[in-house]
């Protein structure tokens, strides 16, 4: 037995590694394990860093770079310090995955800089924020130039090691876990790596080539994320900009458009993307392109689904009902004597056919030439109210035409048989007696009966005491529209969706906010919050400390504000039992929007729905959007103190105007909210209201049909005296706002600064009152119980009060008959 183990022993002893009998017989079928290299920084310093990565077992990289000045690196000059052998797989991406490889600890290199950021999640403030928005707030300090030229060096070293690491694959952290991580920064320099041959960037030329095409239409949001995973960021194509997609571009922000880190999907960051694939991929782009062309010779095709005007058809039908007389038919909406007609050949034959309207057959050329467009005036044969059009005897039989027709505008004609001397005196007298001002202007069948400017924009010193020159009312003043802003920019945003199809108010919100779960939050829906029926308190003085909620509720910051609106902010009542009016409902209608679209909500608005309608002051944050010789209503004298009653930190207390008084919209969100922020002019928002009463357009422009507008002015299932975003009328329920004479069907809302909308479709009324009554002084009183109550002087006056305005406006109207 001893004999048979010393020679085991001994056979091993001669047959080591070295004298094993192997033949190497290299194979063309591999590579390097190494495929990509990843960098953080630590956010700790040199002494803290060491400790984590190399003693305490939890996470460690195989480089670490000290940075010039800690006070804990005890070395007389920098020097790179190596943790882990490079074929040896270190601790340092977790999960994570980058041009379709997943564990990225086997494939990668990690190299870890001592970078010390200071994050809103370095605090217990911070324990509930998501990254994005904690990437949007971090305090990031410039990197050490001789930790750079370190860093450089060493990825030179280690790429002539590993020849297959491709440019596009040196990365950052928050490129391969971006729902997780926000390193090395957007002050990492990437762009003077890429200088040194190391990593990628795109050429500027190209950049600029994609920008000058993106102005014209931006890539959709599924382009985009397919884009994003095309240059190896883990994007998934939904369509929805979800929290995945925001935190991915946020990330492409950070290391190529640093200048721009919003988080959104715009042109800078999409011409930054499809320039990098063009000099990386071309392939990629190249299908990416072709795809983008589709879709935006989809979206101008003329189409039902894309629709421009309020009558937009081929005639003869293309389906056919076997009842005769419901063919080839359609009604339109137009005013007496006003309306127009455009026609076009679609085909490549000379055409002719008939067409009447409201019986009458239109006196028209023979033959409709291809190519050619063609238009005539309405105005002897329209109706106020539904019009007929039949179209008949197209020949050839097999040819087809085009037809289309305008929705009414809105017309300036100031008709002499309307009598408003009795409003004029109410409010005049108001004047006389000390309510600063207002702008009223009502329309009438299409047409601007009354516009007037009563009273001042600017009447009152910060001490209360009247100006030596106040600033006079004018028909263009801007005025802080506070809640309308509900209707008019977030309302009608949300409607724009529904037709879009972009968004079901009856799915629960989290699917497109993957965040808003828990606590009740998962069975909640857009029409939950669309009628204040979600079970959201009111408002949360997210800009103080001293909120309902506590201290760990206070924001300044609107990223912040946003992740306690979607995570942190409490149900505080059993949705869907009764309506309790909530700002922090439409807040998250303001987020919903921007979530799904990519954009800012006041970006969407305003280019999405004013601009095509020629609407150039409604706008969010105005002072930093129009000229400086735009005039506005001024509201509180002393900012939002309340007469130097009220303190909070950057707390105003200078005249407010121009800036939203709202202090959730100012000071939380940045100005921009879908509770209360937006400036317009009264002429404007009738072209907004004459819209709604067109149905869903105005002029050649189209935002929502019929159908949608419906179920958003109609009762809820709620209250009668709400729809969907708007207030109702209601048979008199609220004739403090409405006035006792509105139709069931009337529609509006109202504003805490003093703007009311009203719009009434029974009667084709639209009342448009614009006041600045919170310009006014502060009034003590005491309630019943000895509480003090602080109320504006401006709240005393008919005029403040809305409903007698109304009143002798709808009488001025209705009376006109007799």
């Amino acid at each position: 037995m001893r004999f048979k183990i010393c020679t085991l022993l001994l056979t091993l002893l001669l047959f080591n590694c070295s004298h094993l009998p192997i033949e190497h017989v290299p194979s063309a079928n591999q590579n390097s394990r190494i495929k990509a290299i990843v960098l953080h920084y630590t956010g700790a310093s040199y002494a803290q860093s060491i400790e984590g990565l190399v003693d305490e077992g939890g996470v460690s990289a195989h480089y670490l770079i000290p940075e010039s000045g800690d006070s804990s690196y005890r070395h007389d000059r920098l020097k790179i310090f190596q943790l882990v052998e490079e074929q040896s797989r270190a601790w340092h991406a977790g999960l994570s995955t980058w041009q379709n490889m997943t564990g990225l600890n086997d494939q990668s290199i990690g190299i870890e800089i001592v970078n010390r950021a200071h994050c809103p999640n370095d605090n217990n403030s911070g324990k509930h924020r998501t990254v994005n928005s904690q990437r949007l707030q971090c305090n990031y300090p410039n990197y050490d130039p001789e930790q750079i030229a370190l860093l450089i060096a060493l990825l030179k070293d280690i790429l002539q090691r590993n020849p297959d690491i491709h440019p596009t694959a040196i990365v950052g952290h928050a490129d391969i876990a971006p729902l997780r991580k926000h390193d090395p920064g957007p002050r990492f320099p990437w762009y003077e790596l890429h200088m040194a041959g190391i990593g990628a960037w795109y050429t500027t030329d190209t950049k600029e080539k994609y920008t000058r095409i993106f102005q014209r239409q931006l890539p959709s949001m599924g382009l985009t994320q397919a884009a994003l995973n095309a240059y190896g960021y883990p994007a998934i194509e939904t369509g929805i900009a979800d929290e995945r997609t925001l935190a991915t571009i946020a990330a492409f922000q950070m290391h190529f458009t640093p200048e721009n880190l919003n988080g959104y999907s715009d042109i800078a960051t999409n011409a930054a993307l499809f320039a990098l694939l063009e000099r990386y991929f071309p392939e990629q782009v190249v299908e990416l392109m072709t795809r983008f062309e589709s879709e935006r010779e989809a979206s101008t095709q003329p189409s039902l689904v894309n629709k421009t005007t309020q009558l937009q058809m081929q005639f003869p039908d293309a389906e056919l009902s076997s009842r005769e007389y419901v063919n080839h038919r359609r009604r339109f909406m137009a005013y007496q004597g006003r309306g127009e007609i455009k026609i076009a050949n679609p085909g490549l034959v000379p055409i002719s056919a008939d067409i009447w309207i409201n019986g009458q057959q239109l006196n028209l050329p023979d033959v409709f030439l291809p190519d050619t467009d063609y238009q005539y005036s309405l105005h002897r044969r329209t109706v106020t109210g539904s019009n007929t059009i039949r179209v008949d005897n197209i020949q050839p039989a097999d040819a087809q035409i085009m037809v289309s027709i305008p929705y009414p505008q809105v017309m300036d004609t100031r008709d002499s048989d309307y009598e408003f001397a009795a409003v004029d005196a109410l409010i005049e007298q108001d004047i006389n007696e000390g309510f600063p001002g207002a702008v009223l202007l009502v329309t009438h069948r299409g047409q601007v009966v009354h516009h007037k400017a009563y009273g001042y924009a600017h009447r009152y010193a910060p001490d209360g005491s009247e100006l030596e020159n106040p600033v006079p009312m004018t028909t263009d003043t801007l005025f802080d529209l506070a809640s309308n802003t509900k209707v008019f920019a977030t309302t009608l945003a949300i409607m724009h969706l529904v037709e879009q199809q972009k968004l079901a108010l009856d799915i629960p919100l989290y699917e497109y906010l993957p965040e808003f779960r828990g606590d009740g939050r998962d069975a909640l829906t857009a029409r939950h919050l669309l009628t204040h029926s979600a079970g959201l308190a009111p408002e949360v003085h997210f800009f103080t400390p001293e909120n309902h909620l506590g201290p760990e509720f206070y924001s300044q910051s609107a990223p912040l504000t946003k992740e306690l609106l979607l995570t942190q902010v409490p149900l505080e009542e059993r949705y869907q039992v009764a309506m309790r009016y909530s700002d922090s409902s439409f807040m998250l209608l303001g987020i919903l929007v921007e979530r799904i679209t990519g954009f800012p909500l006041d970006e969407y608005v305003e280019q999405n729905i004013y601009a095509p309608l020629g609407l150039s002051q409604s706008v969010f944050n105005p002072r930093k959007k129009l000229p400086e010789t735009t005039r506005y209503a001024a509201t509180e004298l002393q900012g939002n103190t309340r007469d130097g009653r009220v303190n909070f930190d950057n707390v105003r207390n200078y005249t407010l105007s121009g800036e939203v008084h709202d202090e959730k919209a100012f000071y939380s969100m940045q100005g921009v909210a879908g509770h209360a922020g937006l400036f317009s002019t009264a002429e404007e928002l009738a072209r907004l209201t004459q819209l709604l009463l067109n149905g869903g357009g105005l002029g050649e422009h189209y935002l929502f049909s019929e159908t949608v507008l419906n179920q958003f002015i109609l009762p809820s299932s709620i209250s009668d005296t709400t729809g969907l975003g708007f207030r109702r009328a209601a048979n008199g329920e609220r004739r403090w706002q409405f006035g006792p004479y509105a139709s069931e069907r009337t529609f509006g809302h109202t504003g805490w600064t003093g703007t009311l909308s009203v719009i009434d479709p029974e009667h084709d009324l639209v009342i448009i009152l614009l006041t600045n009554k919170r310009h006014t002084p502060i009034q003590q009183s005491l309630d019943p119980n000895g509480n003090e109550t602080l109320n504006f002087a401006g709240q005393n006056y008919e005029t403040g009060q809305y409903g007698s305005i109304v009143s002798l406006v709808y009488e001025a109207v209705l009376h006109r008959r007799f």
